[in-house]
């Protein structure tokens, strides 16, 4: 097998190409089986206890820290 993939024959680039597959195939593998079984029991939920928040007065901010160029 070749250092450089610059000069490398075709069988050393194939072999590249069928790694790349094959670690692709395990991370879509890996993906598709890593989630719960039981998806029916999870829902969202939202708890209204306590006052609502109204928003205050708008506010401007403005800062620099750049010093003054003569």
């Amino acid at each position: 097998m070749n250092s450089s993939l610059r000069t490398a024959d075709r069988a050393t680039h194939l072999k590249v190409v069928v790694v790349a597959v094959v670690a692709t195939a395990i991370v879509i593998a890996v993906g598709l089986h890593a989630r719960t079984s039981d998806t029916g029991a999870m829902t969202a939920r939202i708890d209204t206890n306590g006052p609502a928040l109204k928003a205050g007065k708008p506010t401007q901010i403005s800062m620099t820290n750049q010093d003054g160029v003569r």
